[in-house]
C-alpha cells in the first residue's frame, strides 16, 4: 500500500493568478486590486452610505475654499499604489499636486463609508495599507451607526485612535500636515 504525504503547506497560492494595473484597466464593474488580487466591489453603495460621501466632501471643499488650501477632495478616484495595488477609497484629500489622472502617491486623507460587504475590509486589509503608505489620517464613518472612528499617524508612523476626540454634538477638525484645517460636523454627516 503507498501512502501519500502531504506537504506542509499549500501550493494553491502558486496557481492564484497575479493582476497588474494593465489588467486592472481592462476590467468592466467596480473593482480594486490588492496585492495581485482582484476584489469585487459590489453590490454598488446604498442610499445612505452615498449621501454620507456628499456631505463629507461638502464639508471638505467648504474648507478647502474658504482657506484657499492647495488641497483637493476626489470620491470614486483610483489610488494607484503599486503595479499589484489599486484601491478606490470612498472619499480624499490630496494636498498639493493634484493627480491628472489617477492618484499615484499616498492622498493626506483617506475616508471609507462602511458599509454590511465592505466595514471588516475597511478596518483591516485598508487600515494596514493605508498606514503602511503614510496617510496621514483615515477616518471610518458608520451611516448605519452613526459613528465616525479617527485614526491619525503618530511619529512612529503608526496609527493612534483618536476617536475620542470627536464631539458627540458639533464640530470638530482634522489639521492636514499643510496647516489646512478640515472642519466636520457629525450632525451635518449624518443629517
Amino acid at each position: 500500500m503507498v501512502f501519500c504525504t502531504l506537504p506542509l503547506t499549500s501550493t494553491a497560492s502558486r496557481f492564484q493568478p497575479r493582476y497588474t494595473f494593465a489588467d486592472y484597466c481592462r476590467w468592466q464593474g467596480e473593482w480594486e486590486l490588492w496585492n495581485g488580487t482582484a476584489v469585487a466591489m459590489s453590490p454598488s453603495p446604498l442610499g445612505p452610505h452615498e449621501r454620507a460621501v456628499a456631505k463629507l466632501v461638502f464639508q471638505i471643499e467648504a474648507a478647502v475654499q474658504e482657506q484657499r488650501c492647495d488641497c483637493a477632495s476626489y470620491a470614486g478616484l483610483d489610488w494607484i499604489v503599486e503595479d499589484d495595488t489599486v484601491v478606490r477609497p470612498d472619499v480624499m484629500v490630496v494636498c498639493g499636486r493634484q493627480p491628472g489622472r489617477h492618484l499615484e502617491s499616498p492622498p493626506t486623507l483617506a475616508i471609507e463609508v462602511l458599509g454590511d460587504s465592505t466595514a471588516e475590509k475597511d478596518r483591516t486589509a485598508k487600515r494596514d495599507l493605508f498606514e503602511a503608505r503614510g496617510v496621514a489620517h483615515y477616518l471610518l464613518v458608520d451611516p448605519a451607526l452613526r459613528t465616525i472612528e479617527w485614526l491619525a499617524l503618530g511619529p512612529d508612523g503608526r496609527y493612534r485612535d483618536r476617536t475620542a476626540e470627536i464631539p458627540t454634538d458639533g464640530r470638530w477638525t482634522v489639521e492636514l500636515p499643510d496647516g489646512c484645517r478640515i472642519a466636520f460636523d457629525r450632525q451635518t454627516t449624518f443629517a
